[in-house]
């Protein structure tokens, strides 16, 4: 469900809400002003509560923090699963049909507000004005019931007595002084807004309803006969309101105006009451919240993520999997090799706390780039290594102290014993950092590096694991020995890596759109992650597409088929010159699993 759906839900079911608790405490009562500002709260609140989430203090709180590592871990990657396109077809028309529906009734709802504020500007423009018993007035010229609509007050003063025309302006300066129709105006864009919930309307009648309560009480409290001002509103029962914007002098039912005017006054320890209306509001936004308490740590981890779209030589920053901000892998290409070692540093003490995620991340002298340059002047690849052919990811985790220096560097995940302690010796060799920062102060933050160690397949003295690059992960290659290179030859490693026309996101968007399931490969339960190479050339078209690690023969010519058909791409560059790139993506199909 979509931000906005989700938030205009909230808004409908608020009011819902409201409506029932306003009939269960309020609406017999006699505190007319009080249940004005209730009602005008509801609508408010009914608006603001759904933004007013906790998503701020979760980010802010450590042990939320934390919990991102469980999200952070794996990169995004196109999941296709297998739906029925009549499913598909039918729900996709049924959303169209119910969006049609509504704007259709906002528009003739809004057009109709327009049509009756447009008639109360023409009368007050039309009609003549004066001077009525010391109030300036519209008189209208055809007879209609008396009405108000901010300041305006209209009459027809030929269809009523003197007496009458006392207690009309008396009640119509009311609905003015009181500014009654700002609230009639709020009441109706939200009915235009939430047409469809009956409980609008119902609250939108208790408004006006109240509003000539207000104005009735302020008649009698001004000294006017009680049984007189009743037979003058029975009187004017047969007149038409000149429109609903405006608040009518008979706009209403009269038997409840007339019971709500001979009831007695509730006692004033009733108004404590109203005070229940602010735990209700705030257990709304504790309700609202769940939702967001549940799922914010995911979104978290996905938003910050989806940054992952990054280039050689210009990369941005990255989040590992301790919620840091770390370099795009590394991958040095050279002729050496190695078995396993295990590093077991001792265990180091720090006077202040580790942070894994603070305000101001440490960075590397010279930025993220500087750190890539860095990293590859500084690794050699270890020969012994090399001859067996050993190569793999190795994710080194360490701590910027606050005064900058490199502390606590270990292997949380290795490869090998030679290739784990070259990237130990490298790290622990960085120069000082910029430290992290918490509240203006510099901290210990723990920061993490991937580096993948990787042989050619030309140079490989065994068969080489299979690379499983994301969308949005970038391998580059070192070389190692001097290697020649050729204006021919197709680049791993280049300035500005090649980009689908729109970036990760357009190229995640047109996958999903274009790969279709097999339906044999759905019967037959085919399912797994399809790894396509290609290259894309210097002008952006695509070349030697093939299969690295195929799933199924179903499969793998899907994904070869909607690879084929993509559009040109911006191709990488070298040196400000577009030059031939390989390019690496893997798609995954899945199969939807039975509802229990």
């Amino acid at each position: 469900m979509s931000t906005e759906i989700a938030y205009f839900l909230k808004i409908n079911v608020a009011i819902a809400l409201f409506y029932a608790f306003y009939r269960l405490f309020f609406h017999k009562d006699t505190f007319f002003l009080w249940r004005r500002v209730t009602l005008l709260c509801f609508f408010i609140v009914s608006l603001l509560y759904p933004l007013m989430n906790m998503q701020g203090w979760i980010r802010s709180q450590e042990p939320m923090v934390a919990m991102v590592d469980l999200y952070t871990t794996v990169l995004p990657e196109l999941v296709i699963q297998p739906t029925q396109t009549s499913d598909i077809h039918w729900q996709t028309i049924l959303i169209q049909a119910i969006q049609v529906a509504y704007w259709c009734g906002v528009a003739l709802l809004a057009l109709r507000f327009l049509i009756q504020l447009g008639s109360i500007i023409r009368l007050h423009f039309s009609s003549p004005k004066g001077c009525l018993q010391g109030t300036r007035v519209h008189y209208l010229n055809k007879e209609i019931g008396p009405f108000s609509f901010f300041h305006w007050i209209f009459i027809h003063p030929s269809s009523h007595t003197e007496s009458e025309i006392r207690e009309i302006i008396t009640h119509e300066t009311t609905h003015a002084q009181q500014y009654h129709s700002a609230d009639v105006i709020i009441s109706e864009i939200m009915c235009i807004c939430c047409w469809f919930n009956p409980f609008i309307w119902l609250m939108k009648r208790e408004v006006r309803s109240n509003l000539e309560y207000m104005a009735d009480y302020h008649v009698l409290k001004a000294g006017h006969d009680s049984k007189s001002y009743q037979y003058n509103l029975l009187g004017l029962a047969h007149h038409k309101a000149a429109a609903n914007l405006s608040n009518s002098f008979n706009v209403l039912p009269l038997k409840n105006r007339i019971k709500m005017m001979n009831k007695r006054r509730t006692q004033k320890v009733g108004k404590t009451k109203y005070l229940m209306f602010i735990p209700l509001a705030i257990l709304l936004m504790i309700v609202s919240n769940i939702e967001v308490v549940a799922r914010s740590t995911g979104e978290w981890a996905k938003e910050l993520i989806e940054q992952t779209d990054v280039q050689v030589l210009t990369p941005p920053e990255i989040i590992n999997s301790s919620n840091e901000l770390t370099p795009p892998e590394i991958i040095l290409q050279d002729k050496k090799s190695t078995p396993k070692i295990v590093f077991v540093p001792p265990k180091i003490v720090y006077d202040d706390p580790v942070y894994a995620a603070v305000e101001e991340m440490p960075t590397f002298p010279g930025g993220i780039e500087a750190m890539m340059e860095y990293l590859k002047e500084n690794i050699r690849y270890p020969a012994e290594a090399h001859k067996k052919a050993t190569q793999g990811r190795v994710i080194a985790q360490f701590v910027v102290k606050k005064d900058g220096s490199i502390s606590g560097a270990k292997i949380i995940r290795g490869v090998d014993p030679l290739l784990d302690k070259e990237a130990l010796r490298v790290i622990n060799s960085m120069p000082n950092w910029t430290p992290g920062k918490q509240n203006g102060k510099a901290v210990n933050v723990q920061f993490t590096i991937p580096i993948g160690f990787s042989l050619d397949k030309q140079e490989s003295a065994a068969p080489k694991a299979i690379e499983e690059p994301d969308v949005s992960e970038i391998v580059v290659v070192g070389y190692g020995a001097d290697k020649a290179t050729t204006d021919n030859k197709v680049y791993e490693r280049v300035d500005q890596m090649p980009q689908f026309p729109g970036g990760t996101e357009g190229l995640m968007k047109y996958l999903s759109q274009n790969i279709k399931y097999p339906t044999i490969a759905q019967k037959n339960k085919e399912e797994g992650r399809v790894i396509v190479k290609m290259v894309v050339g210097a002008d952006g078209n695509l070349s030697n597409i093939e299969i690295v690690r195929g799933v199924s023969p179903l499969l793998d010519a899907e994904a070869v088929r909607v690879v084929s058909g993509m559009p040109k791409w911006v191709p990488g560059q070298m040196q400000g010159k577009p030059v031939p790139v390989k390019y690496t993506i893997p798609v995954h199909f899945r199969l939807q699993k039975p509802a229990n």
